[in-house]
């Protein structure tokens, strides 16, 4: 069988289904491949590169699809090319059936069978063919980059002779993939970053990665967030009233937000109203990545960049994969190739269109001229509903001056129990240990008290805590060998002569290693 991929018609559009890479794996599955002459030069594929790789260049996307029994694409298709294809030719692309409701009527009078990769269930065995988590990755970086390029200025904070710069605070609204991506790039940047979404559960993961999450004093975000397949669902009004209020509460110091909330099958939620706009301050940034779904500002226009009447830039740019196509043509052909790794299972060039297979088959949106869309729902949840913690209950002060007097009876036993076993020891080493042995023991008690007494009391502030650490250890060892080098025989006498010389080694080293590092923070 032989799979095509045609060049991409939307205008500004430069991802490419197939990549020469991405075609040798086809091959070794069986398949022979084809592409449309020039469909990845945006992308950075040239024509010879897919003939090095075996793929067969064609002049027109009417050729293409006239001879592949499977089309790949990356946007949904056109209606010209839904009309191009035949029964049993299988289409491979984003589609969206929600939206795309006639198109998808349009493909099932033409028998042929249409996989929709955005609608691949968010279950751990599909994620190598997950094409919108792919693409949000990537989303979700170039956003922070493109507001880091329109906010102009510093996303770290600086401290500089001309005075104390403060950093960027970002808010990031939704934290699916592409949220996620974009907590990351921006607390890598250096910006205080804090964000929120409906499901409580993923609260971790963004405090794991070093942002705040915003939490709303309100239950259904405990109850009602996590919805089947990985998705928020959608809240009541009266949890919105309460986000939206949070929003406004907090929108007067922030000033980058990049809203990502989109619920399958709906328009995007508006969350970023106009009047939480008109507060924030001039200069400040809001890249929507939900704008081609309409957008969760009231200010976004698709594919446009405006500014607001007091001074806020609101960007809508439906096309942030696309922006960086070499990766992200990679990432989607990658998708495809599993996706058609599965509907190969005895790579023999062959399609085996299993419909009991639960991620094919919720991603079939048409087969054999029948509309499947919408598909069962997943068995398994993406991200797994959690308990929320209890909160620790507040002590009574009678309770915590029972406590710290329990504690301090524990304490106490402790204390004495352990001042017994060392004094029977003592009484044990005294009465059977030779006379030597008591001066070296009470040499090597008085070295530890001395050494756990001056790690301890080093400051960190003046050198590192593994420099102050290995210096009041080498302290040490020089104490106990000069108390011992006139104690013994020439072989004590060589041992502790050569303590004395290491330790002092260590020491020296140490001290200049930690002039050089004050020597950086000096002015020249």
């Amino acid at each position: 069988m032989l799979i095509g991929s045609p060049r991409e018609r939307l205008e500004g559009e430069a991802r490419v289904a197939m990549t020469p890479d991405s075609a040798r794996q086809l091959q070794k599955l069986g398949y022979r491949c084809a592409i449309e002459t020039g469909a990845g030069k945006r992308a950075g594929f040239s024509d010879d590169a897919y003939r090095a790789a075996g793929v067969t260049v064609v002049d027109s996307a009417e050729m293409l699809f006239a001879s592949a029994d499977v089309i790949a694409k990356v946007r949904p298709p056109e209606p010209s090319e839904v009309a191009r294809l035949s029964s049993g030719t299988t289409l491979i692309s984003l589609f969206y059936p929600a939206q795309n409701k006639d198109l998808l009527d349009q493909a099932k009078a033409t028998g042929a069978n249409v996989i929709a990769m955005d609608m691949v269930p968010r279950i751990s065995r599909a994620q190598k063919m997950d094409a919108l988590s792919s693409m949000a990755n990537i989303a979700g970086y170039r956003a922070v980059i493109e507001a880091a390029n329109n906010f102009g200025r510093f996303f770290t904070g600086q401290v500089t002779a001309a005075g104390k710069i403060p950093p960027a605070k970002v808010l990031v609204i939704g934290a699916g993939v592409a949220g996620l991506a974009a907590v990351g790039t921006s607390v890598s940047l250096g910006a205080i970053t804090y964000a929120f979404d409906v499901r409580p559960e993923v609260a971790e993961q963004i405090e794991s990665m070093g942002a705040e999450f915003v939490f709303l004093d309100f239950e259904e975000q405990q109850q009602d967030g996590a919805a089947m397949g990985g998705y928020a669902a959608p809240s009541s009004p009266e949890f919105r009233e309460a986000q939206l209020k949070k929003f406004r509460e907090i929108a007067p110091d922030i000033d980058i937000v990049i809203t990502t909330a989109l619920i399958p099958g709906r328009d995007a939620p508006k969350l970023w109203l106009a009047d939480m706009v008109a507060v924030m301050k001039p200069g400040s940034v809001i890249i929507d990545l939900a704008a081609e779904r309409g957008g969760n500002c009231d200010l976004t226009v698709p594919d446009q960049k405006i500014i607001s009447d007091n001074g806020v830039t609101v960007i809508g740019y439906t096309d942030f994969p696309s922006r960086m196509a070499a990766q992200s043509s990679t990432l989607y052909s990658t998708n495809i190739r599993h996706m058609m790794t599965d509907l190969t299972p005895k790579k023999d060039g062959v399609i085996v269109h299993n419909m009991e297979d639960d991620v094919i088959r919720g991603a079939t949106v048409a087969f054999q001229g029948e509309i499947t869309y919408p598909p069962p729902p997943p068995k398994i949840q993406a991200i797994a509903a959690q308990k929320p913690k209890e909160k620790a209950k507040e002590l009574t002060p009678e309770q915590k001056r029972a406590a710290e007097a329990a504690g301090f009876k524990a304490a106490t036993r402790n204390q004495v129990g352990l001042l017994i076993v060392g004094g029977l020891a003592m009484l044990l080493i005294g009465a059977f240990a030779p006379p030597a042995f008591m001066g070296h023991f009470t040499v090597f008690a008085l070295a530890c008290f001395v050494g756990f007494q001056v790690i301890w009391g080093v400051s960190h502030s003046l050198h590192t805590p593994l420099m102050a650490v290995t210096n009041a250890i080498s302290g040490i060892i020089i104490i106990g060998a000069l108390l011992q080098i006139t104690a013994g025989g020439w072989l004590v006498t060589a041992l502790a002569a050569t303590s004395v010389a290491i330790a002092t080694i260590n020491i020296v080293g140490g001290f200049m290693v930690t002039r050089r590092m004050l020597n950086m923070f000096q002015k020249s």
